[in-house]
C-alpha cells in the first residue's frame, strides 16, 4: 500500500486539491482511503464520502494535530490495509507554521495558497522544506509577477522540491497531481516499515501551560520555557 502524507497551512485548499487528484485516481481503477486529521471539528469526510471512498477522521481537540497524527500513525496505517486500500492519503491540519508531518520514505506533499504573504513560505519553515512536492493554490488570483517571486521563495526554501499549480475549483492540474502520486516511487521512496521516522522533529510541547495551567507569571510556570531576553541585541524597544 502507497501512503501519502498532504499538510500545509490553514485553509489553503488541501482537502479541494486532494478531492480532485482523488477522483482521477479512482477512475484509473486505483482503491484509495483517506483519513482526515483536524482540530475541534470538520466536516472535509463529507467532501470526501462523494468519492464513494473509506474515510476515517480523527480530531486532535486538546493537542497539537501533527503530535496526534504522528501518535495515531501506525493504526492509520493499519486500518487502510484492513479497508484494502492500494493509497492511503492522510491529511494533517497545519497550525502553528512549526508543522512538521513529514516521514522518511513516504511521499510528501504541501499545499500553500498564493495569497499568503510573500515572506509566507519561509515563516511556515519544517512543512515547506521537508516535502516532495509542493503544491500552490489560488494562483490564478494573483499577477505573473508575484506568482514567479512566490514560485521563487519557494524554491529558495526547498530547492529540491517539486512545484505545481493546482486550481482547487476547476480542477486544473489535478491529473498532474494524481500521476506524481501514482508514481511517487520514482522518487526513491520504498514501503513503510515499523521503523518509519519522521524527517523532522515536532514542536517541543511539554510546559505547564500545555497541561491546562491558565494562571500567568514565572512562579507558575515549568518544563520547556523559552523567555525573551530584554537586554540583548535585536530586540526592538518603543517609548
Amino acid at each position: 500500500m502507497q501512503t501519502v502524507i498532504v499538510a500545509g497551512p490553514p485553509a489553503g485548499g488541501k482537502t479541494s486539491v486532494i478531492f480532485h487528484a482523488l477522483s482521477v485516481l479512482k477512475k484509473k481503477g486505483i482503491r484509495p482511503a483517506v483519513v482526515k486529521i483536524d482540530c475541534l471539528e470538520t466536516d472535509d469526510d463529507r467532501i470526501y464520502a462523494k468519492l464513494d471512498i473509506p474515510i476515517a477522521v480523527g480530531l486532535s481537540q486538546d493537542i497539537c494535530p501533527d503530535h496526534f497524527y504522528a501518535v495515531n500513525f501506525e493504526e492509520m496505517v493499519c486500518w487502510a490495509k484492513e479497508q484494502k486500500a492500494e493509497l492511503l492519503v492522510i491529511e494533517t491540519a497545519g497550525l502553528c507554521h512549526r508543522c512538521a508531518p513529514g516521514i522518511e520514505n513516504v511521499f510528501t506533499l504541501c499545499v500553500v495558497d498564493c495569497l499568503s504573504s510573500i515572506k509566507a513560505p519561509r515563516k511556515i519553515g519544517p512543512v515547506i522544506t521537508t516535502s516532495d512536492l509542493i503544491v500552490l493554490t489560488k494562483s490564478d488570483m494573483v499577477s505573473q509577477a508575484e506568482r514567479e517571486v512566490f514560485r521563487a521563495q519557494l524554491s529558495l526554501i526547498n530547492p529540491r522540491a517539486l512545484l505545481l499549480e493546482v486550481n482547487g475549483l476547476t480542477a486544473g492540474g489535478a491529473e498532474v497531481l494524481a500521476d506524481l502520486i501514482r508514481e511517487s516511487a520514482v522518487f526513491g521512496k520504498k514501503s513503510i516499515t515499523e521503523e518509519s521516522r519522521l524527517r523532522h522533529p515536532l514542536p517541543t510541547a511539554i510546559c505547564s501551560y500545555c497541561m491546562g495551567e491558565k494562571r500567568l507569571g514565572n512562579k507558575y510556570q515549568q518544563g520547556v520555557v523559552y523567555k525573551m531576553d530584554f537586554t540583548a541585541r535585536g530586540v526592538s524597544h518603543y517609548a
